[in-house]
């Protein structure tokens, strides 16, 4: 009786834990997934406003906030942040990202490696932005000064 108990704890830990992974699994948007379509580089400058882009990755104490190099530390429960680069920098920004890695990023909050960016992203708000919005955002990420 003791066996059965034990092994029905057994299989019931291991089930749960497949849960958790099989929540917890990084998602990805597959570059397939993402239709032709051109860029409205005009809308993704508002969506740069309007998504307060600078206000976290200008580099700190320099007036250009199109200056992406990021750096800014943002304090939180888990530890200090540092707000990544985005300029489209092939060696320090996300000029080697594909349309795909920039979408994955914002919307699933997965990196380009397939790694979690929790606890600072996704933003629930950026969860919520639509596809073609992030696109154009892509886009005219990609206009910048490296």
């Amino acid at each position: 009786m003791l066996r059965r108990i034990l092994l029905g704890l057994v299989i019931a830990g291991m089930a749960g834990l497949g849960f958790f992974w099989w929540l917890t699994i990084p998602a990805l948007v597959a570059a397939g997934a993402l239709p032709a379509y051109h860029p409205d580089v005009a809308n993704g400058l508002t969506m740069f406003n309007a998504g307060g882009c600078s206000s976290c990755h200008a580099v700190p104490h320099q007036p250009d906030r199109l200056r992406l190099g990021g750096g800014l530390a943002i304090p939180s429960p888990f530890g200090t942040f540092y707000a990544p680069n985005i300029s489209p920098d092939p060696s320090d920004g996300i000029g080697r990202w594909s349309e795909a890695d920039f979408v994955t990023a914002v919307l699933k909050g997965t990196s380009p490696s397939g790694a979690h960016y929790f606890p600072a992203f996704p933003y629930a708000s950026y969860q919520r932005a639509g596809i073609k919005d992030v696109r154009d955002l892509f886009a005219y990420l990609k206009t910048l000064a490296p």
